[in-house]
């Protein structure tokens, strides 16, 4: 039996895909724990018995904590790396520290965005794997090299953020672990050249890529907790349906779309529902589920909007997904073989959307400026011409073929069983 502790950040898409890990590992009889600075997150995702060491989290209030909508590009990098990524990693460092020692565990798991665990797991000399949930860090590594600056300037701001936490004689990128990489996703989507030169350090620092440790093992699919009772007898199996999600966490930024998603689904009734999931309730008030219930008093049988659905179950549904292009939802969506608009808005989701694109999976339209006609024409193409469906059906092939959370499982058992017992200096 071995320990195997998963440090993730607090975010829902970064925890998801390792939630199905922790439970076949678990099922195989070892320890499993979990290091976050949102424990409550943590068990509302991975069940009320997971076993969770609390860490801080950056006091983000105010300016501080909203990033503008209008950034993009370099300014978004920097703002999501100065502003999150690395106060996330000092405030959660001495949490991975004292749930190492607590815990005891064999491997430490860190999520590609929780620095804290590489950098603590490098410094107590343990063993440590990388969680890589968006394939988006590959190809951003890659492509640094044609941004020197870029470049450089992260180059400096993980040196001196190992200064803090890590060990500063240690030279491993903490987005990509020397040991394994479990990648949630399969070169059928990503591109059969991605992750070749991912893990070289900023600037070549570590010096080899991480190519030859990379796992693709793809997307890691697990029950989660039932959502709320969704109304499954509103959908109309002589119709085809389309899902319009933005994630979790775009609700600041997704009216507009929205209400161009609902124009154009609406002038296309006669032939296609749609389900719209509205968290921020940007579309206004709907009915109570009720109402929803009793068909005879729904006003609206074209649109559902609702602030949350059972995804997974309800991607067996539908016969098409309008999203932001979202590492989780891509993935999920293709898992059941849907073709995607995608309408990426920030950090990964412009490299997800042209991998899609890329794959003949689907459409990329622009999120700030695209109308209902153009819209409706990209659903009319991916639920009509067959190539969108066929490549979205040979990444399903290759999705399940990769092994997902029992394949990530296996490989870290065999992380495990190959280092021998360490000493934390």
């Amino acid at each position: 039996m071995s320990g195997f502790l998963f440090v993730v950040p607090p975010l829902v898409g970064h925890i998801n895909p390792t939630v199905g890990v922790a439970a076949e590992l678990t099922a195989r009889g070892h320890r499993v724990a979990w290091a976050s600075a949102d424990p409550g997150l943590v068990r509302r995702l991975a069940g009320d018995e997971a076993v969770v060491f609390p860490c801080a989290g950056p006091v983000l209030t105010g300016e501080d904590g909203v990033r503008p909508a209008e950034l993009r590009g370099p300014e978004a990098l920097k703002f999501l790396w100065e502003r999150f990524l690395v106060p996330l990693a000092e405030a959660m460092a001495p949490g991975v520290r004292a749930a190492i020692g607590e815990f005891g565990p064999d491997v430490v798991v860190a999520d590609q965005q929780a620095f804290a665990g590489g950098l603590v797991a490098e410094r107590l000399r343990v063993p440590w794997a990388t969680s890589s949930t968006t394939s988006a860090e590959f190809t951003f590594a890659e492509a640094l090299a044609g941004m020197p600056k870029v470049a450089d300037w992260l180059d400096t701001l993980l040196h001196e953020l190992r200064g803090r936490i890590g060990d500063p004689s240690g030279t491993a990128d903490p987005r990509f672990s020397p040991h394994l990489v479990l990648a949630f996703s399969t070169p059928e989507l990503v591109g059969s050249g991605a992750g070749a030169g991912a893990g070289a350090g900023a600037t070549g620092e570590v010096g080899a890529g991480s190519g030859d440790r990379i796992r693709w093992v793809g997307p890691s699919m697990a029950p989660r907790p039932a959502a709320a009772d969704f109304p499954w007898t509103w959908l109309d199996p002589s119709r085809a349906t389309v899902l319009v999600t933005l994630g979790t966490a775009n609700t600041d930024v997704g009216a507009r779309f929205l209400a161009e998603c609902r124009d154009a689904l609406r002038s296309r009734a006669d032939r296609v529902q749609a389900v719209i999931v509205d968290p921020a309730n940007v579309l206004g008030a709907q009915a109570d589920l009720d109402d929803l219930n009793d068909m005879d008093d729904q006003d609206d049988k074209d649109v559902l909007i609702r602030s949350s659905v059972p995804q997974l179950p309800l991607l067996e549904r539908v016969d098409a997904v309008v999203c932001h292009a979202g590492h989780n939802t891509v993935c999920e969506a293709l898992w059941h073989g849907v073709p995607l608009v995608v309408a990426p808005i920030r950090d990964d989701q412009p490299v997800v959307a042209g991998q899609v694109v890329d794959a003949g999976a689907g459409i990329r339209v622009r999120f700030g400026r695209v109308t209902a006609p153009k819209l409706g024409a990209a659903i009319d193409a991916v639920l009509h011409e067959p190539g969108y469906r066929t490549a979205a059906e040979r990444i399903r092939t290759a999705f399940r073929a990769a092994g997902g959370a029992r394949a990530a499982a296996t490989h870290l058992e065999e992380l495990a069983g190959a280092t021998p017992s360490k000493e934390a200096p």
